[in-house]
This record gives C-alpha cells, sequence and structure tokens, in this order.
C-alpha cells in the first residue's frame, strides 16, 4: 500500500475550499494508504511539515502536527464542564483522537466511539499512532455504526456526547448536523448531560456555522458556540457548539479542575484562559448565529 517516490519528485495534495475559488496544498512525500471504502475514499500520506495527513474525501481530517488544537478544544471544554464524567459517547472521530483526549481525564468509566467506517478505524489503527494510541484501552468501545441512530438506543445514559463528525456536505457527515440528531443526543444525555460538536469554520462555510448552532439550541436550553485555531482547517479559525441540560460553560467553570489535572502537561492548546477566551465571539461570528 505504501508508495515511495523518486528523489526529488513529489505528488501535490490540493483541497478546495467551499466555493472553489481557495484551497490548501500539501506535498506528498510518501502514499502510506489510500483506499474506497463502502462511504468515503481514505488517504494517509506524509508531507514533511506536517507529518502524517489524513483525508477524507479529499478533505483534510488531522495532521500530526496541528490535530491538538482541534481534538483538546472539542473535548476538554465539556469533559471539564461536567462535574463529574464518567460515561461517554464520541460520534465520529474514527482518527481517535478525541477518544485518546477523553480518556485523560481519570473520573471516565466508558467510552463508545462510534464511527460509521470501519475501514478508517484500521486506517487509524495502522498508520495514525498519535491519534490511535487508545484504541486497546479496555475502557474503550468501538462501534461501527450511523451515530445519528446509534444514539436514539440510549436515554438518560451519557454523561457528556461529543460529535468528531465530518463536514456536513461530505458523506455520511450530513447525519450528524438535523436537529432529530441533536434531540436524540439530548434524550441520551444525562441530567447533568453536556454535549459539544464542530461546526465548521465561519468564513468558508459560514452558513453551517449559524445553521448547526441554531439547530442545537432549538434541542438544548443551553447552548453557545465558541471558537480556537486550528492551522490546516478553513481559514485557520474553527468553531465548536457547547450544549446542555443546564450546565453554563463559564459560570460553571472552575478552573482549579484544570490546574489539578493530573495529564495538564500533555494539553498543548486547552488551559484555563483559553477556556474562557474561546467563549469571547468576533463580531462576525455573533451576526452568523444571531446573537448582537
Amino acid at each position: 500500500m505504501e508508495k515511495n517516490l523518486e528523489p526529488g519528485r513529489h505528488l501535490l495534495y490540493m483541497e478546495w475550499y467551499t466555493g472553489g475559488d481557495v484551497g490548501l496544498f500539501m506535498k506528498m512525500n510518501k502514499v502510506l494508504y489510500s483506499a474506497q471504502s463502502e462511504y468515503q475514499r481514505i488517504d494517509v500520506f506524509e508531507n514533511p511539515e506536517l507529518g502524517r495527513v489524513f483525508s477524507l474525501d479529499g478533505i483534510t481530517m488531522t495532521t500530526e502536527v496541528d490535530e491538538f488544537m482541534y481534538h483538546e478544544m472539542l473535548v476538554h471544554v465539556p469533559m471539564f464542564i461536567h462535574p463529574n464524567p464518567k460515561r461517554v459517547l464520541v460520534i465520529g472521530g474514527g482518527d481517535g483522537g478525541s477518544t485518546r483526549e477523553v480518556l485523560k481525564h481519570p473520573s471516565v468509566e466508558e467510552v463508545i466511539l462510534c464511527e460509521i467506517d470501519p475501514m478508517v478505524i484500521e486506517a487509524a489503527r495502522n498508520y495514525l499512532p498519535t491519534t490511535s494510541v487508545e484504541f486497546n484501552n479496555p475502557k474503550l468501545k468501538i462501534v461501527n455504526e450511523n451515530g445519528a441512530e446509534y444514539v436514539r438506543q440510549f436515554e438518560n445514559y451519557f454523561d457528556v456526547i461529543i460529535v468528531d463528525s465530518t463536514d456536513p456536505t461530505a458523506g455520511e457527515g450530513g447525519h450528524l448536523f438535523t436537529e432529530d440528531f441533536y434531540k436524540a443526543c439530548y434524550n441520551a444525555l444525562t441530567e447533568n448531560g453536556v454535549f459539544s460538536a464542530e461546526t465548521e469554520d465561519p468564513f468558508y462555510d459560514r452558513a453551517w456555522v449559524g445553521i448547526a448552532y441554531n439547530r442545537i439550541k432549538s434541542a438544548f436550553p443551553v447552548t453557545k458556540t465558541y471558537m480556537g485555531f486550528m492551522t490546516t482547517y478553513p481559514s485557520g479559525m474553527w468553531s465548536y457548539a457547547f450544549a446542555s441540560k443546564g450546565l453554563d460553560p463559564l459560570k460553571d467553570f472552575n478552573p482549579e479542575k484544570v490546574r489539578n489535572f493530573e495529564k495538564l502537561d500533555t494539553l498543548k492548546y486547552y488551559n484555563e484562559e483559553i477556556h474562557v477566551a474561546s467563549f469571547a465571539l468576533p463580531t462576525f461570528v455573533k451576526k452568523l448565529i444571531g446573537e448582537k
């Protein structure tokens, strides 16, 4: 499966952002894996600056150099708000980065990773050791099912649900951006349950930021948008949604929990100051979600 290129020669990976006029390109020094699954095209290749790059249907999912920015913000914002998270569901996220971050929290007893595509899991296991490092953790159960359908099996069960989806316009990702799905997540959460989801970038995919926010808001009484940097995602800015049945991501945030976190030295992006600052939104993003 691996393909070494002749010295001095390289392939070029090109990803066009929404609209097709702007994009990202990278050298491909070595193609490690390339396959078409039932659901999507899967590629893993090496870049001299970014390390191993993982893409689905030509859209960059992770690179070894910057994936921590995305995974830490998606996971630790909700995890530090819940008073004692024990049961966690990660929907999507077949690369394993989100489950890696979840399992840093010692209170966690059970994590279910629901990834629809088994070939993504195998590609991550074989070629993405940085993110799939916890795949053999006994606390982790991996199921290959449609997350939008799988979550409906549960009621009042999970303390935290994290939606680490692909883009809504790619593959199966659209199923994870519907009102019915968000309502099913609400029902699957416990009384103190919290929820987070990636909600795209506010520049090239600006419409989806507002759509996702308002659909989540229709299901949860507490819904807040927060943001972080993500260097190889469109615009370099990324938006997320925090939602809950009552807990507030700022009023109920205890920075002491972060300072006393036993895995604090493994975090490269998230910290107590970033947690608070991420909810301070630029004016144009406030307008996208309908806030003044």
